[in-house]
């Protein structure tokens, strides 16, 4: 049996600058940048978790609460809230810092799934999660319903 961990063993946070290569015309982020961002933060989470290399399984959502604009600093928390047998759910937060610094707002949150692989490319099991803060815990209850809706929308 493997000994569950704390959220905070696996917590990833990063920071990005974005550059006028990240943007559309609008000067806005890509949204395609980010998702990309968003993935790598959510995969380190998963991998500092499992101890070993885990593949994305699934996006579920990723909202698009404010753009990012040319200049921003873009703060990214990937957290495992949850996780399974084989799989986790992580959930990312993405907060984005004006030039200023004055001006700071959650732009973005996203849930993604990842699945723990051995050398042959076969899901293995991975730690539990203790939760241990009120919002971990309510991420992890709320991490079980979202399982539940993901895994009966695959059903035919």
């Amino acid at each position: 049996m493997m000994t569950p961990k704390a959220v905070r063993d696996s917590q990833v946070i990063t920071t990005q600058l974005v550059l006028p290569n990240d943007t559309n015309g609008l000067g806005n982020l890509l949204g395609g940048t980010l998702m990309h961002w968003i993935d790598i933060a959510a995969a380190i989470a998963a991998q500092r978790h499992a101890d070993r290399v885990c593949v994305t399984a699934s996006v579920d959502e990723i909202n698009f609460h404010h753009p990012v604009r040319l200049g921003d600093v873009v703060t990214l928390q990937a957290s495992v809230n949850r996780a399974f047998r084989t799989s986790m759910e992580i959930g990312v937060v993405v907060t984005a810092e004006s030039r200023s610094g004055h001006d700071s707002r959650r732009a973005n949150n996203a849930y993604l799934t990842f699945v723990a692989i051995d050398e042959s490319g076969r899901p293995v099991s991975v730690p539990g999660v203790i939760p241990e803060s009120q919002d971990e815990i309510r991420r992890f209850d709320e991490a079980l319903l979202r399982r539940e809706r993901r895994l009966a929308n695959r059903r035919p």
